[in-house]
């Protein structure tokens, strides 16, 4: 089998790289579909990444939350007492409460606003797992104090991390509030975040004195070393109302993309984007074959003639195929990487190449390529050794 391919390719590669217009054509027509679909997908992944980064530095192995809450940007909250209810439960090492919301930021360097996350927590008991905030957890129990994410946008937010080292504390303002920023941390920007703060629960309700303070967003339950996790789970959900659930972090995360990927416009958007890459790529390799079986097509039947048959120029025409998403693909994937960085220093967005999505494309390139093959293959029916004659 193996020496019949090697016979096979020299062929296929005389034919495609005989005129090297039509080929140059090609790679570029297939580099540019596969540098729309990297794009797409970079992007929504860069996106949905964004999204779930702050569940990695959770703090819990279980997480109550809001039936209604499918995504942190609209959160909606529950009773704390529902929280208390888990201490009883035989296996529950301890709870903790986090508040999440968005607040009017004003940019101390032009006083433009802006809308940022702030997120509330015990600081006896973060709900984060985040170094720089244990090295502030005493200067959070003071009032008005603050800790700033430096990963945000800075040309929009104001470049707290300067102004820090000026003056600290650094007084700012949100929600028309003044409030102190003593320290920073790191978390990233999301498609709904420009900033993130962290503050006590104290502070927390302060900046939004329509909350209560019985009104928690997130309850966080840590579970024994020694426990079975699913067991705590599934007393807690039985004893729980049933507006409420009990997530591990992997159905938590799970949910929050869900509800981006399937439940908002995002996915669907970068989808359809994915696909008219994946069209325009098979476009061009149709056109690309299509004419270069035309070309031949006397040739082919001479070859019918001399007892060749159709699998063999089927053989002929898939590697043709094959030849080109690879050819296609190597500059795609090259442009790509040079797209995420100057994307990744615009946004601050989480994009870079991963192994998965570059199989995906790799993946759709060569399916791209084929089926446009398998299309143009029917012009070989029309290779009659008769014409020959």
């Amino acid at each position: 089998m193996f020496r019949k391919l090697f016979r096979k390719t020299p062929l296929a590669w005389l034919q495609i790289s005989r005129q090297k217009a039509r080929l140059l054509v090609a790679i570029a027509g297939i580099s540019f579909a596969d540098f729309l679909m990297f794009f797409q997908l970079g992007v929504r992944d860069a996106l949905f990444d964004s999204q779930v980064g702050p569940y990695t530095t959770l703090q819990g192995d279980l997480f109550l939350v809001n039936k209604l809450s499918d995504n942190l940007q609209s959160v909606k909250s529950f009773s704390r007492d529902n929280l208390y209810q888990a201490v009883g439960i035989d296996g529950v090492a301890s709870v903790s409460s986090l508040y999440i919301g968005q607040a009017t930021w004003r940019n101390p360097e032009n006083q433009t606003s802006r809308q940022i996350f702030v997120y509330g927590i015990n600081p006896n008991r973060p709900a984060f797992d985040l170094p720089e905030l244990n090295q502030h957890l005493d200067q959070l129990k003071l009032l008005n104090r603050a800790l700033f994410d430096r990963a945000s946008a800075l040309p929009l937010i104001g470049d707290v991390p300067t102004l820090l080292k000026k003056q600290n504390p650094l007084s700012v303002q949100a929600n028309d509030y003044e409030i102190k920023i003593v320290g920073l941390f790191t978390l990233g920007i999301s498609f709904s975040a420009e900033a993130n703060l962290i503050t006590s629960d104290s502070t927390f309700l302060r900046l939004f004195s329509q909350r209560q303070a019985h009104e928690i967003d997130v309850g966080i339950v840590k579970v024994e070393s020694k426990a079975s996790i699913e067991r705590v789970q599934a007393s807690l959900q039985a004893i729980l109302p049933d507006n409420l659930l009990v997530l591990t972090l992997d159905e938590f995360t799970a949910r929050e993309l869900a509800y981006w990927n399937t439940g908002s416009a995002i996915g669907p958007t970068f989808n359809l984007g994915v696909a008219i890459g994946f069209l325009v790529g098979a476009v061009v390799v149709y056109q690309i074959l299509y004419t270069d079986v035309s070309d031949h097509l006397s040739e082919y039947a001479t070859l019918k003639a001399m007892g060749y048959s159709d699998a063999y120029f089927i053989g002929v025409i898939i590697q043709e195929a094959l030849v080109l998403a690879a050819l296609g693909f190597v500059p795609g994937f090259l442009l790509s990487n040079g797209l995420y960085a100057l994307f990744k220093s615009a946004t601050l967005l989480p994009i870079a190449m991963k192994l998965s999505r570059a199989t995906t494309v790799l993946m759709l390139t060569i399916v791209m390529c084929i089926g446009a093959g398998a299309i143009a293959m029917r012009k070989l029916q029309q290779a009659d050794p008769a014409d020959i004659f």
